[in-house]
C-alpha cells in the first residue's frame, strides 16, 4: 500500500502540474456514431502505428548507417550480414514503409468515397493530402539512401526531372545533390531529408490531424439521402452522438488495435520470410548500361514517362504533379456540402475506378515493358539458325555485330529478347536500307543513336544483316521513288526531270537532293 500511495503522489504531483489527464479522458471517451466504430475506421490508426514503428527501426538504422557516398553501401552490407538480426531491423523498416504507403493510401480512397473531406473537416483533408505526399517523399529517400546501382541512376533521373523546372530548376538540383552532379554532399542532404526533416513534418502534421479528428469528430457513416448543409450539419451531428453514440474507448479503439496488431504482425512475417531489399550492386557512376528499377509505388511513373512521346515529356511532368496537387486539396473546397454516400455519387466513384485501372494498368506494364523490358536473349545466346544459315559473310559479320551490341536486351527476334523496342523479324519490309541507317546512326523513338558506337564496316554489316529481316516469299522495302524511275528506263519512257520525285536541280551536279538523306 505504501507503493501505491508514493505512486499516487508522484502521480498528483504531476498531473498538477501538466495536466494531462482532463485531454486524455475527453479524448477516450469522447462519443463517436454508433455505426463508425466499425472496420472500415481503422485505416488511419493503423497508418499512424506504421509511423511509430518506422521511426522506431529508423532510430536504429541511424545510428549504424553512414550518409557518405564512401561508405553507405559498406555500411548497409554491415547491417545485413555482420551486424546481429540487423537484417530484420532493415526488413521491418522497408516492409514497413511499403506498408504504410498502401495504408495511407486506402485511407485517403476510403475518406474520399465516404465524403469525409466535406464541411466541416476541409482542412482534415488538406492535411492529409500533404501526410500522403510525405509518406511518398519518405519512401524516395529511403531508396536513395540505399545507395546501390538502382538507387543511383533513379536518383539521376529524379533529379533530371526536377532540373527541367522553369527558372529553378538548377538551383532545386543544387539543393538536393549539394552541387550540380552526384557528389559527397548528397547523401547527407537526403539523410538530412529522410531521417529530420521529413519525419518531423510528418509527426507535426500527423498530431495536428488527429487533433482535428478529435475536435470536429469522426465522420459518421455515409447514409443516402442525408445531406451535409453548413447551417445544420453541426447540430445534426452532435444530436447523432447523443442519442446513437458510443464512447471512443472501448467500443471503437479495439478494433484499431487489432487491425494495427495485424498489420504490424504481417510487417513481422514479411521482414521475417522475404528480407529486406538490397542494397543491390555497388553504385558504379562509369556504367551506363543498365535499367534502374524504382519501387514498386514509383513504379508507374516510370512505365508513364517511357511510353510518352518524348516532346509531350517535359510539359507533363511541369503540370501534372501541379495539377493533381492541386485538385486534390480542391475537393473539399469544391463539393464542401451535399451527398455523402457513395450510392449517389457516381463521378466520385468512377475516378476512383478509372484511377486504380490506369494505376494498376501502368505498374504492370512496368513490371516488363516498356520500362523493364524482359531480357531473355542476352549476347551470350545464339541467334537462331534460320536467321543466317544462308547469309553472306557480310550478313553473318552483322548478325555478331548485332550480337555484340546486344540489340537484342530491347528487340525480340523469333519470339525471344526485349519489348522496349519492336520486333524486328520483318523489319526490312518495313523500312528501306537509307532508313535502317538513319534509325540506327541517329536514333529515334526510344532508341538511342549509335552512329558514336560503331565503326562504318560495322554499320555496313548490320544493315546488311537487318535487310535478311523479312518473311517467306516478300521482299525487301525499296524507295519507291527509285523503284518508279527505273520502271520507267525499262518501259523506255523518257520523263523530263522536272516532273520526277525529288529530281535535282539544273546543274546541282548532286545525285541525291531528298532533304531526308
Amino acid at each position: 500500500m505504501r507503493g501505491l500511495d508514493k505512486a499516487k503522489k508522484v502521480y498528483d504531483w504531476l498531473e498538477f502540474r501538466v495536466g494531462f489527464e482532463k485531454p486524455v479522458k475527453e479524448a477516450a471517451l469522447h462519443p463517436v456514431p454508433r455505426n463508425t466504430a466499425s472496420w472500415w475506421y481503422v485505416f488511419g490508426s493503423a497508418a499512424f502505428t506504421l509511423l511509430m514503428l518506422q521511426v522506431f527501426t529508423g532510430i536504429l538504422l541511424a545510428l549504424i548507417y553512414v550518409p557518405s557516398a564512401g561508405q553507405a553501401w559498406q555500411s548497409l552490407n554491415f547491417i545485413n550480414h555482420d551486424l546481429t538480426l540487423g537484417w530484420f531491423v532493415r526488413a521491418v523498416h522497408n516492409w514497413g514503409s511499403n506498408f504504410m504507403v498502401a495504408i495511407v493510401l486506402i485511407h485517403m480512397v476510403q475518406v474520399f468515397l465516404f465524403g469525409a473531406y466535406k464541411f466541416p473537416r476541409e482542412l482534415t483533408w488538406m492535411v492529409g493530402v500533404f501526410l500522403l505526399l510525405l509518406t511518398l517523399g519518405m519512401a524516395f529517400t529511403g531508396q536513395v539512401l540505399r545507395f546501390d546501382q538502382d538507387a543511383y541512376w533513379g536518383l539521376g533521373i529524379g533529379v533530371s526531372i526536377t532540373g527541367r523546372v522553369p527558372f529553378i530548376g538548377g538551383q532545386l538540383v543544387h539543393l538536393l545533390l549539394g552541387g550540380p552532379i552526384i557528389g559527397g554532399a548528397t547523401l547527407s542532404h537526403f539523410f538530412d531529408l529522410h531521417v529530420f526533416i521529413m519525419p518531423a513534418a510528418l509527426l507535426g502534421l500527423a498530431g495536428l490531424h488527429v487533433w482535428m479528428v478529435l475536435r470536429l469528430g469522426i465522420n459518421e457513416w455515409p447514409m443516402p439521402g442525408r445531406m451535409v448543409k453548413r447551417t445544420t450539419y453541426m447540430k445534426e451531428y452532435h444530436e447523432l452522438t447523443h442519442t446513437d453514440g458510443v464512447p471512443f474507448v472501448p467500443v471503437a479503439l479495439w478494433k484499431d488495435i487489432v487491425f494495427s496488431g495485424a498489420i504490424i504482425a504481417a510487417v513481422l512475417v514479411c521482414a521475417a520470410i522475404l528480407g529486406p531489399k538490397g542494397p543491390g550492386g555497388a553504385p558504379n557512376p562509369t556504367y551506363i548500361r543498365t535499367a534502374p528499377k524504382p519501387d514498386f509505388f514509383f513504379l508507374w511513373i516510370y512505365t508513364a514517362l517511357a511510353m510518352l512521346p518524348p516532346w509531350m515529356e517535359t510539359p507533363l511532368l511541369l503540370t501534372a504533379p501541379i495539377i493533381g496537387i492541386v485538385g486534390l486539396l480542391s475537393v473539399p473546397l469544391i463539393a464542401s456540402e451535399g451527398e455523402k454516400s457513395w450510392h449517389r455519387r457516381p463521378v466520385a466513384v468512377l475516378t476512383v475506378a478509372l484511377v486504380a485501372v490506369a494505376w494498376g494498368t501502368l505498374t504492370h506494364l512496368g513490371t516488363y515493358e516498356p520500362w523493364s523490358p524482359h531480357m531473355n536473349a542476352w549476347s551470350k545466346d545464339t541467334m537462331p539458325v534460320k536467321f543466317v544459315h544462308q547469309d553472306s559473310p557480310l550478313e553473318r559479320r552483322g548478325a555478331v555485330v548485332f550480337q555484340e551490341k546486344q540489340c537484342r536486351n530491347c528487340h525480340e527476334i523469333a519470339g525471344e529478347g526485349g519489348h522496349r523496342g519492336p520486333a524486328l523479324d520483318d523489319v526490312a519490309t518495313n523500312m528501306t536500307q537509307d532508313q535502317l541507317i538513319r534509325q540506327v546512326l541517329q536514333g529515334g523513338g526510344n532508341m538511342p543513336a549509335y552512329g558514336k558506337n560503331l565503326t562504318p564496316p560495322q554499320v555496313k554489316a548490320l544493315i546488311a544483316f537487318l535487310e535478311t529481316l523479312h518473311g517467306p516469299n516478300q521482299k525487301p522495302a525499296m524507295d519507291a521513288s527509285q523503284h518508279f524511275d527505273e520502271s520507267l528506263v525499262h518501259t523506255g519512257v523518257t520523263v523530263p526531270a522536272q516532273t520526277m520525285p525529288f529530281a535535282p536541280p539544273a546543274g546541282s551536279g548532286s545525285q541525291n537532293s531528298d532533304p531526308m538523306k
